[in-house]
């Protein structure tokens, strides 16, 4: 059994304790935070739960053979090298890091120390993801064109980082991961409403090699809540639509097929509207399936499917979008590992 050390009880760390809480392959021993309502919380909910607002106590403890860490993203950093200092296996909650040279020595360190790295980019975990990669990766979909996300509803805003920081990882590490393929370019803009140089709204361009792109749009600052992927390729085109109760994961039979008129030796372009399919997901907790996975790596010293050089691709492609924000919406190229 695995022992465990928690760093971060608020709102994401609650469900991050609850899940690791419920497998019986570990064990919590230590929750950490600064807030006091949020440890007697944790206090009364887990009575075999020690807390503590000091992290010293997680690190320095022998037992604890991993650490989970779901504090503020401005945390993120030093409290990973410090986990992974005291010889700890150390999950890290999007982003990795706030800039790309402190991911890149954290994933030093990892490999120096020989200590699992894990980044917290939950939805490659999710069936609808695992299920469109698979369906890509057979060709179902054609040459893929291009890929768009929506990420935008109504609060939470932070302080401590924008929209585009809080919110686009996920999309960024889904994006990489559908195309298998790296940004060469990319673009933001976005604007500041609520407070003063923090981003409520934000549209990323990423380019690719070839032809492909991508786009997201993030947003704390709407009326919608929307949580979309939409695929599309010279065959079909897909939709993952997370805030869909059933039928997650859509297939389009659509597209707009070349053809060849032999009367007048032209080529003709000719829509083609096919049925739209549900594709069956197993209904499994994403969070559940990526703590499963951590655990796993640890006992198996395993490379996680979201290691610390998947963090580093993610940030390096936040980074360049920061910087296009800050220059108005000019291009950055990008080079990732």
């Amino acid at each position: 059994m695995i022992t465990l050390g928690i760093i971060g009880a608020g709102d994401w760390g609650k469900n991050l304790v609850r899940n690791f809480h419920s497998l019986p392959e570990c064990r919590i021993k230590w929750c950490a935070d600064l807030d006091k309502k949020r440890l007697d919380y944790i206090k009364s909910t887990y009575k075999d739960i020690q807390v503590t607002n000091d992290p010293e106590n997680i690190f320095k403890d022998k037992e604890i053979q991993a650490v989970v860490i779901s504090s503020s993203a401005v945390t993120h950093y030093p409290l990973a090298i410090a986990s992974l200092t005291a010889g700890k296996h150390t999950y890290v909650e999007k982003p990795l890091a706030l800039k790309a040279r402190e991911a890149e020595e954290m994933t030093k360190l990892s490999h120096n120390t020989k200590r699992i790295l894990m980044v917290g980019h939950l939805l490659k975990y999710h069936p609808a993801v695992t299920k469109m990669k698979e369906i890509i990766d057979a060709g179902e979909l054609g040459t893929l064109y291009y890929i768009y996300s929506q990420r935008v509803n109504l609060g939470k805003v932070r302080a401590d980082e924008n929209a585009m920081w809080s919110f686009a990882p996920h999309d960024i590490s889904v994006i990489l991961y559908l195309l298998g393929a790296n940004p060469v370019s990319v673009t933001a803009r976005g604007e500041s409403y609520l407070q003063k140089n923090i981003d409520d709204v934000v549209f990323v361009n990423m380019e690719f090699p070839g032809t492909q792109m991508a786009h997201i749009h993030i947003s704390w600052l709407d009326p919608h809540k929307i949580r979309r992927i939409t695929v599309v390729g010279s065959k079909k085109m897909a939709v993952f639509d997370d805030m869909e109760p059933k039928d997650k994961l859509k297939l389009y039979d659509r597209g707009i097929d070349k053809g060849f008129d032999y009367e007048t030796y032209a080529e003709y372009l000719s829509l083609r509207f096919g049925e739209v399919s549900s594709v069956p997901l197993p209904q499994t907790e994403p969070l559940q399936k990526e703590c499963k996975h951590f655990l796993e790596c640890v006992k198996n010293d395993q490379t996680p499917l979201t290691d610390g050089e998947d963090g580093l691709r993610v940030v390096r492609v936040l980074e360049a979008a920061q910087e296009s924000l800050n220059q108005k919406g000019m291009p950055v190229s990008i080079q990732l590992l």
